[in-house]
């Protein structure tokens, strides 16, 4: 559906994007996340035609966003973080009018009305002023434009900021059920958000893409001092002492439980793995019921990510 190779872009100086390249396929929910500045508004007015490279291509549903940047724009739908509404207008005036601006014409205008107001819930708010809305049905409003013309890809960008959190899961609920027709490509500051609606995730920083992976992997990355639990039928002091005698393996916590097992939180060194822990004990005829791995967090994944490029 999308694909960007080796993109740039200047402004008066300030290199807003370097050399970025990813690939996003058709109904897929990608998060798209980076601190500001970062170059992910530049990005996505990229993607929907509104600025263009200094270098590089975008291709989108197979169309080349430069030469063909109005069968791009048809297959786009772009909802902005302040999206624009008319207030003094009727919500079914309203989204009228923009599907007469998108192309949306005679009869399919009534039928992209019905259903859009369907799935963005504004059945029961079509002939209500916009601007007596509350924040909730005027985003609802705005996704209600941004598919009026039956886009193949959405490029959302904070589409619950300043909603309360009962708005935010109807939103989410609704992205999540768009994906099966479009592919999204969402924009947002909230981690749960991404952990709640996206499959992959595209991680930018000073105009680079520094991670493009699944979210699960992307945390899972991340991770490099790794954690685990484990659960182990031994006496404290004699786990510790066949701990120090193992330089990869540090205790930083230890419980007794009943029955003679403690509960332990071991951190490892870069490059082992639970399976070492594993292969250790069963060295050592230690007696375990529980080993598991302790992943990053997506937010402790990002900052960690954050951290690397800049070198702290």
């Amino acid at each position: 559906m999308i694909r960007v190779e080796a993109i740039s872009k200047q402004f008066v100086g300030i290199q807003a994007l370097k050399q970025v390249s990813f690939e996003v396929g058709a109904n897929e929910v990608v998060g798209f996340l980076g601190p500001n500045g970062a170059g992910k508004t530049t990005l996505m007015r990229m993607l929907s035609g509104f600025l263009t490279p200094d270098e590089g291509s975008i291709e989108v549903a197979g169309f080349d966003a430069i030469m063909n940047a109005r069968e791009v724009k048809r297959r786009i739908g772009y909802l902005p973080e302040h999206c624009p509404l008319y207030p003094e207008m009727r919500v079914d005036e309203f989204l009228t009018y923009r599907a007469a601006i998108k192309g949306v014409l005679g009869r399919r205008v009534r039928d992209r009305l019905q259903m859009v107001k369907m799935q963005c819930g504004l059945e029961q708010v079509g002939h209500r002023i916009i601007g007596q809305l509350s924040k909730g049905y005027r985003q609802r409003i705005g996704l209600a434009d941004a598919l009026i013309h039956e886009p193949e890809l959405l490029i959302l960008d904070e589409p619950t900021v300043g909603l309360d959190p009962h708005q935010i899961r109807q939103v989410r609920s609704l992205i999540k059920g768009l994906a099966k027709q479009h592919t999204v490509l969402l924009s947002t500051h909230i981690m749960q958000e991404v952990e709640a609606v996206c499959e992959r995730v595209l991680v930018i920083r000073s105009g680079e893409v520094v991670a493009a992976d699944t979210v699960d992997n992307f945390r899972k990355d991340a991770s490099l001092d790794r954690s685990v639990i484990m659960e182990v039928q031994c006496e404290a002091v004699a786990f510790q002492s066949l701990s120090e005698s193992v330089a990869w393996i540090g205790i930083a916590r230890m419980d007794a439980l009943a029955d003679g097992w403690l509960r332990l939180e071991l951190n490892l060194e870069e490059g082992y793995l639970a399976e070492d822990v594993f292969a250790w004990a069963a060295e050592m005829k230690l007696v375990l019921r529980l080993l598991q791995t302790i992943e990053s967090t997506l937010e402790e994944a990002f900052v960690a990510a954050m951290d690397e490029k800049t070198g702290s």
